[in-house]
């Protein structure tokens, strides 16, 4: 039997995504205000920790305690070590280069899973992936200005932390084939726990954040997983065309943000790439639906 098909709710999946934006914006900024206190293996760590009480309580409180297994432990630790890296040098680059620029070379993630899915998922190359990814690339270039501005490590971080993502991405699309979400998420707040505690206390050093700093702590903790829901939640309601064009508006948000508070220039440069990447993004979109129309009509 055919399930009847959920109609699309745009304006509903508007809302989610503006809720996606304030949470990465916040998360952002209090990255920032951290970062004076705390280094990334800290923040990562505390963030952890805070996501693990989070998922636990989702998991008594909606019964999918039993869902937490401990199944391809291989594959989680894989993929919560690309996690880990690229979450790390994500604050890393927050620091240092401005909040648009960073925000512009997240956008290339899609281009990455677009890029490496046929050679790690198994999925056809095509020209239009081809195409997008080259057109994506001299995006990041125009984000990046080699050409007025020396490129440095934390522009380096800022396009690394992408590509990890986009292979985080691809490992649990693997997982998803067998393992429910929330133990995905459970093994997610454990093994980047345990990383944490291992990279920030390596030195014997592992600072604590004093009682001021505590609420841009929770927000870190809390940020990502609400981010991450609404995102969700708006692609299940609405189409990757309208909800993508949506998480753009991200950039503006953030552009304003760090010229309020941080005094940051709103860089033309940013904006161009970011907009190159975005039609290479759209790109891939527009192929993906054209594709399951026509699975949908051969079947």
């Amino acid at each position: 039997m055919t399930m009847p098909e959920v109609q699309s709710q745009p304006v509903k999946a508007a809302f989610f995504m503006l809720g996606a934006m304030v949470s990465f914006t916040l998360m952002a900024i209090a990255g920032r205000e951290l970062a004076g206190t705390l280094d990334t293996f800290e923040i990562m760590m505390y963030r952890s920790f805070i996501g693990l009480v989070i998922v636990l309580g989702v998991a008594f409180a909606t019964g999918t305690r039993s869902d937490i297994r401990a199944n391809r432990l291989g594959l989680h630790t894989l993929r919560n070590a690309v996690h880990f890296t690229g979450q790390n040098l994500w604050f890393y680059a927050l620091i240092y280069i401005p909040l648009s620029q960073l925000f512009a070379f997240e956008f290339t993630n899609p281009l990455w899973i677009a890029i490496l899915a046929p050679f790690l998922l198994g999925e056809v190359m095509t020209r239009t992936r081809i195409f997008a990814f080259v057109l994506g690339f001299i995006g990041i270039l125009i984000v990046a200005r080699p050409e007025s501005a020396p490129i440095t490590f934390a522009t380096f971080a800022a396009a690394t932390c992408a590509l990890m993502f986009a292979l985080t991405t691809i490992c649990t699309k693997h997982l998803g084939k067998t393992e429910t979400t929330i133990s995905i998420m459970f093994w997610l707040t454990v093994i980047q726990g345990i990383f944490g505690v291992i990279c920030a206390g390596y030195d014997g050093d592992i600072a604590v954040p004093p009682v001021h700093l505590l609420h841009w702590v929770a927000i870190v903790g809390f940020g990502g997983l609400l981010a991450h829901y609404c995102i969700a939640t708006a692609l299940k309601i609405a189409p990757a065309s309208v909800v993508a064009p949506l998480e753009f508006l991200r950039l503006p948000l953030i552009a304003v943000v760090g010229f309020f508070l941080y005094d940051e220039p709103l860089l033309a440069s940013v904006f161009i790439g970011a907009i190159i990447v975005f039609g290479a993004n759209f790109l891939n979109i527009r192929e993906e639906t054209q594709a399951n129309k026509r699975r949908a009509a051969q079947s």
